[in-house]
Formats: structure tokens, C-alpha cells, sequence
């Protein structure tokens, strides 16, 4: 595939991204921070996202499954994977995230493992839809501002 076929993949690919509401703006101010000294730094960002946060999504998980719940640990563990998140702009993860915070304000057990389903559903699918994203742009040979609209 020629070069400039690739390029309007990935433009096309990331557009995707935001359309169906998998990203927000953040996402774009990180972009904004990617230079030619640092190419790579969104894809380093987000590769450190999901190490840090797959120990809260384990430590959330772990939580769900003690008896009785302990709203206050549950809280602060999604809290900070809402933090983290928001980092660089997880927009579906986000709102799972917030959602299971109202079920813990409300000591909604059931909500919460409900919610926290569709967030492990949303979190795998974004991981999966940017690893395609972060390996098309490389296939095509862009990196640094050339990934960043015009």
C-alpha cells in the first residue's frame, strides 16, 4: 500500500476514534506535546496508562468480590482509574468510571459490578482499537506532528 494510502488510513482511523466517542480533546493536547525530540510520546503515554491501570482495574476487581463491599475502597480505586483516564482523554472510560462512582455514592453493590462490566468491556476495546491506531501510523512511517491533523 502506497505511502500516502496509509497516511489517510490513520487520519481516518484516529477520526474514528473521536467519532464514536472513544476519545476527547485530551487526547489532542497530548499531540500538541509530540515533537520530533519526543515522536512517539503519545504511544508512550497510553502504553503507560494501561500498566498502571490494569492494577486498578485488578485492585477494583478484587474489591467487587469481598463481602460486605467497601464503597470508600471502591471509591477511591475507581477515582483514581478516572483520574488516570482522563490523562489523555479515555472518553467511554471515563463515563463508566463516573457512573460507578454515583452507584458507590448510592451503596449500589449491583450497580457496580454492572458498571464496572461495561467499563473492563469499554477499557479492552479502546486498548484494542489504539494498539491498531499506534501500528497502522508506524506501518505508514509517521510519527511526531505528521499524526496531528492539518
Amino acid at each position: 500500500m502506497e505511502r500516502n494510502q496509509l497516511s489517510r488510513q490513520v487520519a481516518l482511523q484516529r477520526q474514528s476514534l473521536f467519532d464514536q466517542g472513544y476519545l476527547d480533546d485530551q487526547f489532542n493536547q497530548l499531540e500538541e506535546l509530540q515533537d520530533d525530540s519526543n515522536p512517539n510520546f503519545v504511544e508512550e503515554v497510553v502504553t503507560l496508562y494501561y500498566q498502571d491501570t490494569s492494577r486498578h482495574v485488578l485492585e477494583i476487581e478484587q474489591a467487587l468480590e469481598r463481602k460486605p463491599l467497601d464503597f470508600t475502597k471502591l471509591d477511591s480505586y475507581m477515582y483514581n482509574l478516572k483520574g488516570s483516564s482522563s490523562s489523555f482523554g479515555a472518553k467511554k472510560v471515563i463515563a463508566e468510571c463516573k457512573l460507578f462512582l454515583e452507584h458507590c455514592k448510592a451503596r449500589n453493590g449491583e450497580g457496580c459490578v454492572r458498571t464496572f462490566q461495561q467499563l473492563k468491556t469499554e477499557y479492552a476495546t479502546l486498548k484494542r482499537k489504539l494498539e491498531a491506531y499506534f501500528q497502522l501510523a508506524r506501518q505508514a512511517g509517521l510519527t511526531g506532528t505528521a499524526l496531528r491533523p492539518k
